[in-house]
């Protein structure tokens, strides 16, 4: 089981209650909470433009969109850890800072440092999730389970300071 850790404003508002029920159906692998918190017209750009995610950049759109990204990637990580630092409501969107650990079968980490923006209809459906981050700077953060081992013992062999 994944975590969110809340270290921002959490005054309620119906696109905040959206992201922190998103994240926590996603850090808890509950596949169907998940998909029942978007409307029928969602798009998702995670992350927004043209990434190997998505190579048109166009957003995975409506239900079997919507259902395809959890499964090509949400269904993928083993564990997620949400760490969000900064949230703004207003209108009918939240924007919010977030570090996201995810940790892959076989225990390889990626750590993906974010700006998340939800934006919700009148009932508080999301018919709005842009993730902002750069492909580039998350693949440089991939540990595999083997790099881990290698900086412990490189530090089990260095003398005390």
């Amino acid at each position: 089981m994944g975590t969110v850790t809340w270290d921002a404003p959490d005054g309620d508002h119906p696109a905040r209650r959206a992201v922190r029920a998103a994240m926590a159906a996603a850090a808890g692998g509950r596949k169907q909470e998940w998909l029942a918190l978007f409307a029928p017209d969602a798009v998702i750009e995670d992350p927004v433009g043209p990434s190997m995610l998505d190579p048109e950049g166009k957003g995975h759109r409506g239900p079997d969109g919507i259902e395809r990204f959890w499964d090509e990637n949400i269904a993928r990580v083993r564990t997620f850890h949400f760490r969000v630092s900064d949230s703004f409501a207003n209108g009918p969107a939240c924007a919010n800072v977030v570090t996201i650990t995810a940790t892959l079968d076989g225990g390889t980490t990626t750590t993906i440092d974010c700006l998340t923006v939800y934006t919700v209809d009148d009932d508080g459906l999301i018919t709005s999730f842009r993730a902002h981050w750069e492909p580039d700077r998350v693949m440089a953060t991939l540990t595999s389970p083997q790099d881990a081992g290698k900086r412990l013992q490189g530090h089990a062999h260095s003398p005390a300071p």
